[in-house]
């Protein structure tokens, strides 16, 4: 009972504590005049578009790794999985996955451990896909911050020096709970291997994406998944004055960046993804101020946003009509 209820308050209490280092000093009132009054609102709710399109493109690239399986969910139950699973994901991280092929079983029949090597599959492709990504991001921006520090005569060693004695702390407790986390999936993967047939489902689903039909379509679709994501994330630029004169490539560095932050065990990357997201806008010349507030504007809206969809999800799969 003890280590079910620690899987839920340790994530929740690192990012709070995170959370609370980063905003203990910030006037909320202004907070409160600028998501009223000066924030363009039009481009976050643009942003939204590439929010749920990001997930849908999600769904229908993992019906094409279950086809080979001969699993054939339908699409609205898969789009329905993954809204849910994102959801659920902001009350005890990563359990998502489990979730939303739970849901196939639940609601189409799928093979529950045929589904589950097919999100392992997934995971694999998307992490191959932003290391990738990061690496191409931080290629085109190293002549920006060697031209940054030509110009501005500081030193590397003085751009380090801005991150606080508390900055390295945060960093060190992050790279703990990743760790942990890992430790812990790594685990609960070990426990599969208990079941003869079990193993041979995963497998079989781990390997489903050699006999995907469509090969281009299925890295077409992605690469799209991260375009959307990115651009769920970009658009939200543009509601604040400080970032609306982003360049393209160095917003992608920070999206990047924030994506890693994410991988932290705490509900959405809250906390981390905020300290990490801010600490690239401050390096990139915007004020600690506007950083602080634009990581926390763009990560409330964007939860809301998968909470929301999760809710209309559980709803809707309440509608489906079961298959036998």
């Amino acid at each position: 009972m003890w280590r079910s209820v620690l899987k839920i308050l340790l994530p929740f209490g690192l990012g709070a504590a995170i959370l609370w280092w980063m905003y203990r000093g910030e006037d909320f009132a202004q907070l409160w005049r600028v998501v009223t009054g000066e924030m363009k609102w039009g481009w976050m709710l643009f942003s939204f578009v590439f929010g749920i399109l990001a997930m849908v493109v999600r769904a229908v690239r993992w019906r094409m790794t279950l086809e080979p399986l001969d699993e054939t969910p339908r699409l609205r139950t898969a789009i329905d999985a993954v809204f849910l699973s994102y959801g659920a994901s902001l009350v005890l991280p990563r359990i998502g996955e489990v979730l939303r092929c739970g849901t196939l079983k639940r609601v189409d029949g799928i093979s529950f451990s045929k589904a589950i090597g097919t999100v392992f599959t997934e995971r694999i492709v998307d992490s191959l896909l932003i290391i990738l990504l990061t690496f191409l991001s931080l290629l085109s921006q190293l002549p920006v911050f060697l031209h940054f520090l030509h110009t501005t005569g500081i030193t590397p060693a003085a751009l380090v020096g801005r991150f606080t004695q508390t900055g390295y702390l945060v960093t060190a407790v992050c790279l703990l709970a990743l760790v942990i986390g890992l430790v812990f999936l790594f685990s609960r993967y070990a426990v599969m291997r208990k079941g003869h047939d079990l193993l041979r489902d995963v497998k079989d689903g781990i390997l489903s994406l050699r006999r995907v039909k469509h090969q281009t379509l299925y890295w077409a679709l992605s690469v799209g998944v991260w375009l959307c994501y990115f651009l769920h994330f970009y658009l939200a630029f543009f509601c604040f004055s400080e970032t609306a004169a982003f360049s393209l490539l160095a917003a992608f560095l920070v999206f990047c960046v924030g994506t890693f932050a994410v991988l932290v065990p705490t509900p959405n990357g809250a906390g981390p993804w905020h300290f990490a997201v801010k600490t690239m806008l401050v390096i990139y010349g915007v004020a600690e101020a506007p950083a602080v507030m634009f990581a926390l504007v763009v990560h409330t809206v964007q939860t809301l946003l998968v909470a929301v969809l999760g809710i209309a999800a559980w709803a809707d799969l309440n509608l489906i009509p079961k298959k036998q």
